[in-house]
């Protein structure tokens, strides 16, 4: 102990508070000695100090004519916050303290004496630890320029829209019925094998880098090919074919983008398909073009998702255990029945798919800001009933949030906001069970909901909208009730 070693919060390069001279003048009676001090319990001897339990310290009014009292006043602060005497003979000797004062002066035998007195002298008064950093505070432009990814690819069809055009002005191969179908299979495939692909991308990201990165450079091609043989079942040999494959490449490219985190390159990677699309109300590109812009832009995505892989892969591999896919077969089912909601809510109102897709940035901002509400609770509660009532109402908070501005967003392009918002609450809520790990319980209630928006109206006992009506009120009821049961509790944060 030859430092000083502050008991408070403050810089370690402050000087130590020097002791005020030990004087009995009735001038300074009043502020030094304004607390109220800690009576010690007296010794029990004898009998009596085997049967009758110690005392605890009670408080008393201190006395001037003390100078242990008087040295425990002035010191109240700082002793206040020690947790053991020995804190207190550290600042004691700090400040000065020698051996023939502490014997002169306070009638201590020892420094350390002197402390247990002024230790029992002085009320607790611990003072709160600082608050800890947010550590899931959301990046607000990397969540408004995810939002924009989702939403941007849609200009390549608006690009494409006009490449198939015959002579006579009838729609080319990929806009038939069979086309439309070899799209529609071929992005299902896609989102249900990308969710999956990148669940175990994340997954294998605790190991490190490298493994993450061989975990996608194994599963994007084989969830490339999987989405383009749907495609081509679904449209037969021909150009639409050509074009679900390409849309197949693309969204295996992004999601390793994404996962890899370089949004900012798959933007990049965008902008010909954007320019391409914000010229065509005061242009009209020839067909070459406007087949050509997407495929540059697919061509720029792929050889990005290339050198992402290859960076990821330098990394120095780590061994051990390498997990089964079976868990990642729920976020898989989760990406199939996502996409058969957005499927049929996009026949009904395309509009309103737009403004869903462009919602998915806010969403996450939203996931990451509960998360953050979250671990605050956890350290404001003391009581588990406290803290389930804190992640109570940061989830209504937040899922209210979302929820008026895609009703916002519905309004502004007249898209149903009932069926819209309803949509909306099963796709968050699902994401923020899946972002805690919860799989099977989220993509259960999606599926159902998926299958009764589909099956119902092929019966001929309801049509479509009031199909996924019911379905989606069903899922959102349940996965309100999973998500106070799983997150309600501090476990799932801690």
């Amino acid at each position: 102990m030859s430092g000083p070693l502050p008991l408070r919060p403050h810089s370690p390069l402050s000087p130590p508070r020097p002791l005020r001279p030990r004087t009995h003048d009735p001038r300074h009676t009043d502020d030094t000695l304004t607390l109220r001090l800690a009576r010690p319990p007296r010794p029990a001897t004898g009998d009596d100090a085997r049967s009758r339990p110690r005392p605890r310290a009670s408080l008393r009014p201190a006395r001037a004519d003390d100078p242990v009292d008087r040295l425990a006043a002035e010191l109240a602060e700082d002793a206040g916050a020690a947790v053991h005497p020995y804190e207190v003979a550290a600042l004691l000797e700090s400040q000065g303290m020698t051996g023939d004062r502490i014997q002169e002066t306070y009638g201590h035998p020892d420094l350390f004496s002197l402390a247990d007195a002024v230790f029992r002298r002085v009320p607790r008064s611990h003072p709160e630890p600082p608050a800890p950093p947010d550590a899931w505070r959301p990046d607000h432009l990397r969540c408004a320029l995810r939002g924009l990814l989702f939403a941007l690819p849609g200009a390549a069809y608006l690009l494409m829209a006009g490449a198939g055009h015959t002579g006579a002005g009838q729609p080319g191969a990929w806009q038939s019925g069979a086309g439309l179908r070899g799209l529609v299979a071929a992005a299902l495939v896609s989102w249900a094998w990308s969710q999956a692909l990148s669940h175990r991308a994340y997954v294998r990201f605790a190991a490190g880098p490298h493994e993450a990165g061989r975990a996608l450079l194994l599963g994007a091609p084989a969830g490339a090919a999987a989405a383009s043989g749907a495609g081509l079942l679904a449209a037969g040999p021909g150009a639409a074919a050509l074009f679900a494959v390409g849309q197949s490449c693309y969204l295996a490219a992004a999601g390793v983008l994404l996962v890899l985190g370089r949004e900012k390159v798959l933007a990049a990677t965008l902008l010909p398909v954007a320019a391409g699309a914000a010229a065509l109300p005061w242009w009209a590109p020839p067909g070459l073009l406007r087949t050509g812009l997407p495929l540059l832009s697919v061509l720029l995505a792929v050889a990005a998702a290339g050198l992402a892989l290859r960076s990821a892969l330098r990394a120095a591999p780590v061994p051990g255990p390498v997990p089964g896919p079976a868990s990642s077969v729920p976020y898989g089912l989760f990406g199939l029945a996502a996409g058969l909601l957005t499927l049929v809510s996009g026949r009904q109102d395309p509009y309103g798919v737009v403004v869903l897709t462009l919602s998915m940035g806010p969403a996450e901002w939203l996931l990451y800001r509960f998360r953050g509400l979250a671990v605050t609770a956890l350290h404001a509660s003391a009581t588990p009933r406290g803290f389930l009532l804190r992640v109570s109402r940061a989830l209504t908070v937040c899922g209210t949030a979302y929820l008026v501005a895609l009703a916002l967003g519905a309004a502004l392009v007249g898209a149903e906001v009932s069926q819209l918002i309803l949509l909306g609450a099963v796709l968050w809520l699902a994401l923020l069970l899946q972002a805690f790990g919860v799989g099977w319980p989220s993509a259960a209630p999606c599926l159902a909901a998926a299958a009764a928006a589909t099956a119902l109206p092929l019966t001929g006992a309801l049509s479509a909208p009031t199909a996924q009506l019911i379905g989606c009120t069903a899922a959102t009821l349940a996965l309100a009730a999973v998500t106070v049961h799983h997150l309600g509790r501090p476990t799932a944060h801690a």
